[in-house]
């Protein structure tokens, strides 16, 4: 117990550094009388919309989710909306996505089915995520030429999603031998581990089912283009809040290109909320379309704010509601 608290405690330590660093960067030279007028300005009203195509955004993920989940067991979209929302607020307080972990735990709690069944779903969401993600990165390079960095970026992500899936694909394929390999690995370490991690990675391989209705895979690739058209939205609509589409003349696209960049945020390690690392990256991606650095950062706390907070305080209420702490949830992970 002891070495997994020095584990946690150093993780922790790392990512704070690192959102430390990107918080320099963001704040170095800055001019803050410019981003005082600029917070003074924005029209705040605007960011209720906002709020309505985030939260859009997450049931349109539990419906895919359930998608995903359908060839094991039918669950209401509402008991996964729920798990969305208080396994997102987790990712913003505790490290390592463990929001991740928390939620694949609750729908295992909640239905007749093996959180580590409920984990691979989640595993090939996030593999659908990346690969959504590459695909708008390709279509906008035909508009907008990203830096290299972007386009470097893209494509290591799009290496590890494509590798990572042509993995569980044989790892599903070859299933016996995935085990026998499994237990090959395990036979120095006692027996009550080797068969809890046995049977934890059975379950596993169980979640990843083929749909049986080929028409829920073009539904799949339809949902998360609307999932990420909302994050775009949610985007592209606070440049109204700043009156950046008449000051700076911002168009849809760069919505787009701001979107791509900011995503990279969710891989680079960072404190929980990837605080620093999105505040600096979007005061990045708002500089390529002459956005001053002061207005920048200030668009993008706004938006980071808009993004953390709402779902934090429901996911949190919802877990509440259930009788769930958090932290109790993390030492049981």
């Amino acid at each position: 117990m002891g070495m997994r608290k020095a584990k946690n405690g150093l993780k922790v330590g790392l990512g704070l550094v690192i959102s430390l660093g990107f918080l320099y960067l963001a704040f170095r030279q800055l001019d803050f009388q410019q981003m005082k007028q600029a917070f003074s300005q924005a029209n705040y009203w605007l960011l209720l919309p906002s709020l309505g195509i985030l939260f859009l955004s997450h049931w349109l993920r539990s419906v895919r989710w359930q998608i995903l989940l359908r060839p094991m067991q039918k669950i209401p979209v509402g008991t996964l909306f729920s798990a969305l929302l208080i396994g997102y607020a987790a990712n913003d307080i505790l490290p390592a996505h463990l929001g991740e972990l928390i939620r694949a735990y609750l729908i295992g709690r909640k239905r007749t089915m093996p959180a580590s069944s409920a984990l691979a779903s989640i595993v090939v969401e996030r593999i659908i995520d990346v690969l959504t993600l590459v695909f708008l990165m390709a279509v906008t390079l035909i508009l907008y030429p990203f830096p290299d960095w972007v386009k470097k970026s893209g494509y290591i992500m799009f290496a590890l999603a494509l590798a990572l899936l042509g993995f569980l694909v044989l790892m599903k394929a070859y299933t016996a031998a995935t085990m026998k390999f499994i237990h090959a690995i395990l036979k120095p370490f006692p027996q009550k581990l080797t068969q809890k991690i046995e049977q934890l990675s059975r379950s596993f391989l169980d979640g990843l089912k083929p749909m049986s209705n080929h028409w829920n895979y073009l539904f799949i690739c339809l949902l998360s283009l609307l999932i990420w058209a909302c994050y775009w939205g949610v985007l592209y609509l606070n440049f109204y809040t700043f009156d950046l589409v008449a000051s700076h003349q911002l168009t849809p696209l760069a919505g787009l290109v701001l979107l791509v960049i900011t995503t990279i945020s969710v891989v680079v390690p960072s404190s929980p909320g990837y605080v620093g690392t999105y505040h600096w990256l979007c005061q990045v991606s708002l500089e390529l379309f002459q956005v001053p650095r002061a207005l920048g950062l200030t668009y993008a706390i706004v938006v980071h704010a808009i993004n953390f907070f709402p779902v934090f305080i429901v996911g949190f209420i919802l877990a509440w509601k259930e009788g769930i702490r958090l932290s109790k949830l993390q030492k049981e992970l």
